[in-house]
């Protein structure tokens, strides 16, 4: 019976981790399949960052105690603290072995041989914990962190046989965070513009409908800053496609600088020399303020032509937005009437009166055609005038 049940468990760690759909889904599916299958009050996940030299703890579940956090964002500990983790787990699987979970009790001594104090003894005494099974979670043949389980005091102690299957339950949470970290490459290379690095087009409208949603909710000024590179067709035609990717690439970071000034920005490529920020939270003022600096950074880079920059935000008397199209629409207008004035500064929907009217009129040009502007007219209702197709 006790094998059937372990096996059940098993099988439920597995199916929760696998439905998971981010990080923090699995570290919590890993961390309460663990406690559940060892029959524990109190679970934790920590990750052991080699390159800081400390182990930082993911999640902590079940019944926690005071001051501990469900997913903590600065709860670590040196590794000099733990030397099983850098010294007797390696020195155990190096040869070959496989690492094994180890049980530490309440009872257990305050110091050892080596001088330092047991942290994990203190840890279960400062927080009226009777016993743990520490299970150490190997990726890729190095040790990754470990799955922590505990009992409250009374309860029964764990014994080799938890520490066993404990090991069992940890090489179940190293296949689900490999399967974790394909999904979230997945998404990341899904979201994300290869060869600059910033968000795509994909990444921006999830945004925006977010944004607006919030908006929605509680007012929050939502920005579109929306430019476009100008002069890389001339460098790609005399220079070399190449030279136009590093002009590309260049760009890039220097909008995220610019970005980098409203807190939270997504700073994106949308395809071709198009590129744009949105904004939550910051004023109209503070947008306009980082598209300035934009478009002087810009105008400094080595090669192209500067920037054609436009700004449409919801601080700013540009009616009701209902959808990212309508923002798009404004931001790329005025993009657009910076670009025909070859204006070294943002224009802003809202205070350029012709640019509302070029958002609902706008004019037959190639150039202005791009897919964020090939809306029928009865596929957006805040459209005045019929769209223009070319």
């Amino acid at each position: 019976m006790a094998e059937d049940r372990r096996l059940r468990a098993v099988v439920a760690l597995a199916q929760a981790m696998a439905a998971a759909h981010t990080p923090r889904e699995s570290w919590r599916a890993a961390a309460l399949g663990g406690c559940v299958a060892l029959d524990g009050t109190f679970a934790a996940l920590s990750v052991w960052e080699r390159e800081r030299g400390r182990l930082k703890v993911l999640v902590n579940a079940g019944q926690r105690a005071e001051g501990e956090e469900e997913f903590p964002e600065a709860e670590t500990y040196p590794v000099n603290r733990f030397p099983e983790i850098t010294e007797f787990l390696h020195e155990q699987w190096a040869g070959g072995g496989e690492p094994d979970a180890w049980v530490e009790t309440a009872d257990g001594p305050a110091t050892d041989g080596h001088g330092y104090c047991h942290q994990r003894v203190s840890a279960l005494r400062r927080r009226r914990r009777g016993c743990c099974v520490v299970a150490p979670i190997v990726l890729h043949g190095r040790a990754w962190g470990e799955l922590y389980v505990a009992r409250s005091l009374g309860a029964p102690v764990f014994d080799r046989e938890d520490a066993d299957f404990a090991t069992v339950l940890a090489s179940v949470v190293a296949a689900g965070i490999v399967q974790t970290e394909r999904l979230e490459e997945v998404r990341r290379l899904a979201y994300t513009d290869p060869l600059t690095g910033l968000a795509n087009r994909r990444a921006v409208d999830t945004r925006l409908d977010e944004a607006l949603e919030q908006h929605r909710r509680d007012d929050s000024v939502v920005s579109l800053v929306v430019c476009d590179l100008n002069g890389l067709k001339q460098v790609n035609d005399t220079l070399g496609h190449a030279v136009g990717d590093r002009l590309l690439e260049r760009f890039g970071s220097v909008l995220s600088r610019c970005g980098a000034m409203l807190p939270g920005a997504l700073a994106a490529r949308l395809g071709g020399d198009e590129f744009c920020l949105v904004s939550v939270g910051p004023s109209a003022d503070e947008v306009i303020k980082a598209a300035d600096e934009l478009c002087v950074r810009a105008a400094e880079l080595e090669l192209g032509a500067g920037v054609a920059c436009g700004v449409a935000s919801t601080g700013d008397p540009i009616g009701q937005v209902h959808s990212g199209r309508r923002l798009f629409r404004l931001a790329d207008a005025a993009q657009y009437r910076a670009k025909a004035a070859r204006s070294p500064r943002p224009v802003v929907a809202g205070r350029d009166g012709a640019v509302m009217r070029l958002a609902d009129s706008p004019p037959r040009s190639p150039q202005y055609r791009r897919r964020f502007r090939d809306a029928r007219p009865e596929e957006d209702a805040e459209a005045q005038e019929p769209w223009s197709e070319p």
